[in-house]
């Protein structure tokens, strides 16, 4: 695998493969494809959210079948394994206001994987207000933004989530962070079909159209990130494809 210098990460929400592609709802989303590379063969690993959440960032469901609160975990997280490395991270989330339990909509702690890992917030974990600032100054190396209930799609249309995306997708496309060296991978947590089958994208600056028919998942996508930012792998992504099919190098 290549190495990348920085690593961002969207994640979406309940919107199956054959809802976004071809969807006039969806034409930014639609219009990136020639900018990078789809998994068109991407699945969830469960339902509902929280489980895939955790995948993403743990490489492990912990058993967790719902959407519960205060339910901790034991193991370790894609930002504890940086951390320990000496890297930079934060977690970018619309409506925190520094409760990882009891911050307002549209905030919900679902979508924050981190905080579950312990009863305290991790202190990378911010309010998405911080994130214009810095993007223009020193980029974390690995960057997670998760998206309030309507705009990653949960509470309000399709159409509304991909205005949202081309709000944001361009302030990361015009960072330094990305330009040199760095990937955008978006995904959604989860389809609305028995399939689970979801869109995941990589945009690098080297922009190639191409198409992946390789088999994976929130494993691999933890998997990617480990290994292109030269950390361990954790739990069920030790033994994940990665996506490196997609990748410029």
């Amino acid at each position: 695998m290549p190495a990348y210098d920085h690593v961002f990460v969207i994640v979406m929400e309940n919107q199956a493969y054959t809802s976004i592609i071809g969807n006039p709802a969806a034409p930014y989303v639609n219009n990136l494809l020639p900018s990078g590379g789809l998994a068109a063969n991407y699945y969830g690993v469960t339902h509902p959210s929280l489980p895939n959440y955790l995948a993403m960032v743990g490489g492990s469901t912990f058993g967790i079948t719902s959407d519960c609160t205060a339910c901790w975990v034991s193991g370790r997280n894609i930002g504890d394994t940086l951390e320990a490395a000496g890297n930079s991270w934060k977690a970018y989330m619309e409506g925190f206001t520094g409760d990882c339990l009891d911050s307002p909509y549209p905030y919900v702690v679902k979508h924050n994987p981190f905080a579950y890992y312990g009863s305290s917030c991790p202190g990378q974990v911010v309010s998405f207000t911080h994130f214009a600032a810095d993007m223009k100054g020193d980029v974390p190396r690995f960057v997670w933004i998760t998206p309030g209930l309507c705009h990653d799609g949960h509470d309000c249309s399709t159409a509304i989530a991909d205005q949202w995306l081309a709000q944001i997708v361009p302030q990361i496309l015009a960072t330094s962070a990305w330009q040199q060296n760095g990937l955008l991978l978006i995904t959604w947590d989860e389809g609305d079909d028995s399939a689970n089958h979801v869109l995941t994208m990589a945009i690098h600056p080297n922009p190639a159209a191409r198409t992946s028919s390789q088999a994976y998942n929130h494993y691999s996508l933890l998997a990617t990130i480990e290994d292109l930012l030269g950390v361990g792998r954790l739990g069920a992504a030790a033994g994940a494809r990665t996506m490196q099919d997609l990748l410029s190098h």
